[in-house]
């Protein structure tokens, strides 16, 4: 897993074509935007945790934290 530090207004890429826009910091809570392709689902891993669910897929296990 990569650890990154970032502030409003910053932007962390994820290949070619996804960027995550920081937007606001509130506490301990960070508010982001995720620009993506049309054809790139984004949801929370909640959301596609019950998508695969009733899809009969087999789900993600959650990630393990570094130590």
């Amino acid at each position: 897993m990569l650890v990154l530090s970032r502030g409003v207004g910053e932007v962390i890429s994820i290949g070619d074509d996804i960027a995550v826009h920081i937007l606001e910091l509130n506490g301990n809570q960070v508010k982001f935007g995720v620009g993506a392709p049309a054809g790139v689902p984004v949801h929370r891993a909640e959301v596609y945790q019950k998508i695969l669910e009733r899809q009969g897929a087999r789900t993600h296990p959650e990630p393990v934290p570094n130590p």
